[in-house]
């Protein structure tokens, strides 16, 4: 507590991205803003994740969420000075059935189809069953360490207050109640992404909420160059919307689940970034229930490495880290609730989170309560 009044205009609860979405969009109109949340630092899905702000592979209202996110991103990222690049996102692909989905999704534009040697010059990939691949253009890739404390520093220098390591125990109209008192304010927004069955159990029912559990690690590697951008692979297109859900994403999962039921079994995500320090990021593996264990199956770390190994061109990988990141699922790609309470509740439910959840907050705050546009507002 420092001695300012305990009211706002908004209190955001939760500081994870969707929560800093909402405060950045509350306190670019002039407002004052209270961000609170239990732990010391943003420390849940936001920060472990790939870093990669997948755009181009999205559609419908996640696209359009993703593309307002791609400003606010780029924005962000030269006012609070954080590292990210405009690096478009590669995609490798090793099966005549690969090319068909991305020939299919690149008629919309945005996606620039690959010959081999091109890509092996923008990823140091096998040669060796390699047919070809794409380029998303659009998307973007940050560190995610790195990028939130950014975040919060700048919010925070903008005259947002965060009150860390303060549990809210309940929200309602006009008021939020906290482990350090009570706060009243003129609009409160949840964001606390998984955790919503804590705070509001029945509207995380009435969303089917769910977790889901994924594993990573961060590997030192020795790559003859450095990727270029993020990488994705077929295990990737059967996953993002663009390219899930046409009919050659439908013959491609099938030959995927039956060629490699093991991968399929820990519902792979095979994908790959590489941050400033030259060190990859590789992943993932899905896991869903309303309470995951928190034990992570050595399995899934050894199809990662037998993966990679298969892919680049390089010798093993060295792990240095191992993770297990949690996100809201549920049936729809988000959670946006708003009761006669007033209280605006909003989740990322697809593990798109970073990729979203900017635009997320910028739109449905200003739906809700009835703001303008701000994008040229204080920087």
């Amino acid at each position: 507590m420092n001695g300012t009044p305990d009211t706002a205009d908004v209190v955001v609860v939760g500081s994870g991205i969707v929560g800093l979405g909402a405060a950045y969009a509350a306190v670019r109109r002039g407002l004052r803003v209270i961000v609170v949340d239990r732990t010391a630092a943003p420390v849940g899905a936001t920060i472990r994740n790939f870093g990669h702000l997948c755009i181009g592979a999205q559609g419908g209202e996640a696209r359009r969420y993703a593309d307002v996110s791609r400003e606010l991103w780029l924005r962000l990222a030269k006012d609070a000075g954080f590292w990210l690049r405009e690096s478009g996102t590669l995609v490798a692909a090793r099966h005549d059935d690969e090319i068909a989905v991305l020939e299919a999704a690149s008629r919309e534009g945005g996606i620039r189809l690959l010959e081999a040697d091109e890509l092996l010059r923008l990823a140091p990939l096998r040669a060796d069953g390699l047919v070809g691949g794409a380029h998303i253009e659009v998307d973007l890739q940050t560190d995610p360490r790195t990028a939130a404390t950014a975040i919060v520093r700048h919010l925070a220098n903008l005259g947002v207050e965060f009150r860390f390591r303060t549990a809210v125990t309940a929200v309602g109209a006009g008021r939020v109640e906290t482990t350090r008192g009570p706060i009243g304010c003129g609009s409160v927004v949840v964001a606390v992404n998984h955790d919503i069955d804590q705070l509001l159990p029945e509207v995380a029912e009435r969303h089917g909420i769910a977790r889901c559990a994924l594993d990573m690690m961060r590997a030192a590697v020795s790559f003859r160059h450095p990727l270029a951008a993020p990488l994705l692979t077929g295990w990737s297109l059967v996953r993002y919307g663009r390219f899930a859900d046409g009919v050659e994403a439908t013959v491609l999962r099938e030959r995927l689940y039956a060629e490699r039921p093991d991968l399929a079994a820990i519902d792979l995500n095979q994908m790959y970034t590489q941050l400033p320090d030259g060190t990859l990021i590789i992943g993932d593996s899905h896991a869903t229930a309303v309470a995951p264990a928190p034990f992570q199956p050595e399995a899934a770390f050894t199809a990662f490495l037998a993966e990679a190994e298969a892919l680049f061109d390089a010798p093993a990988p060295r792990v240095i880290e191992r993770w297990q990141g949690v996100y809201a699922k549920g049936p729809q790609e988000f959670l946006i609730d708003r009761g006669d309470d007033g209280v605006l509740v909003l989740a990322a439910t697809t593990g798109i989170g970073m990729t979203t959840g900017l635009g997320l907050a910028e739109e449905n705050l200003a739906a809700a309560f009835g703001w303008t546009a701000a994008m040229e507002g204080t920087s």
